[in-house]
């Protein structure tokens, strides 16, 4: 006669499933929006709170000349808009001589990205190139750039060539020393694993150092795109000949002591170089943004 052991019955739903983690209730609506508009107030707020400051310190600056009899060196701020952008005549002088100095200043861009990016690569592959060259591209960085304008001028004449060499004499030595490192930091590792495959220079540099490299020379293309404004913006200054760019309009109104249109031009040279440098960060987002993300 065999007798069974009796197991006790468990009731499963009286055991909670500890593998399976709680689901939390939707959060509502309006504590979404209050989480984004606190984001958004976290990165907006900071500087609107400086701007407000500068603002502040430029209107009693101003208001403290003008009382003293020398309000024509610093106008007040919406001076710049009311005698400035928004003034028929001088509005359209600003805005065309701005689209001239754009067009400069992106074919210098242009010209010294090839330069640079080419003189790099030569570097990385050929470590004599880079003992040869490497410091004159860093003397060509000390020496200062008002040196070598009235040269440039004589030389190559007081037009879009003259201001076009000026931009790449400021904007190249950033593509170069950029685009090097970024050559040269690429992982041990990695050449290694190449060198094993008996690849030739070439594919290591299009298959591996350069694709490593696109981080470090959009840093450049940033770094370049301002400078190359700034020699844009050098070279109308001297250059007076031609079609006038916003250098030009800057020493007009230095000259005739236009305090306000002065401003303006400024404003608007500064407002160029802040767009091109957010449209190479944009660019760089776009083009590295998926596989690196920036330690800053």
């Amino acid at each position: 006669m065999s007798t069974t052991s009796a197991e006790p019955v468990v009731d499963q739903a009286t055991v909670p499933p500890a593998s399976i983690p709680p689901i939390e209730p939707p959060r509502p609506r309006t504590a979404r929006r209050r989480r984004g508009f606190g984001a958004r107030a976290a990165v907006i707020g900071p500087p609107l709170a400086v701007l407000v400051v500068l603002l502040g310190g430029w209107y009693a600056v101003s208001i403290a000349l003008a009382a003293s009899g020398k309000g024509f060196l610093m106008p007040m701020p919406h001076e710049m808009f009311t005698l400035g952008f928004f003034d028929p005549q001088v509005g359209a002088d600003i805005w065309v001589a701005l689209f001239r100095t754009t067009g400069v200043a992106l074919t210098g861009l242009a010209v010294a990205m090839i330069l640079g990016i080419g003189w790099a690569i030569a570097m990385s592959l050929a470590r004599w190139v880079e003992r040869s060259t490497y410091a004159y591209a860093v003397m060509l960085q000390c020496i200062p750039i008002l040196a070598l304008v009235p040269l440039v001028g004589f030389w190559f004449g007081y037009e879009f060539t003259a201001r076009v060499i000026v931009c790449v004499l400021i904007a190249l030595f950033p593509m170069v020393s950029n685009t090097l490192f970024g050559l040269q930091s690429v992982d041990k590792s990695q050449r290694e694993l190449f060198r094993l495959q008996k690849a030739n220079k070439w594919t290591v540099l299009t298959k591996l150092t350069l694709p490593a490299a696109l981080p470090s020379i959009f840093v450049g293309m940033r770094t370049s795109a301002g400078l190359s404004v700034i020699g844009a913006i050098v070279g109308d200054y001297f250059f007076r000949r031609g079609e006038p760019g916003i250098g030009s309009l800057i020493a007009n109104y230095q000259s005739r002591l236009q305090s306000a249109e002065l401003f303006a031009a400024i404003l608007a040279a500064c407002l160029l170089g802040v767009a091109i440098f957010a449209f190479f960060g944009w660019l760089s987002k776009v083009a590295v943004g998926r596989w690196y993300e920036s330690a800053l």
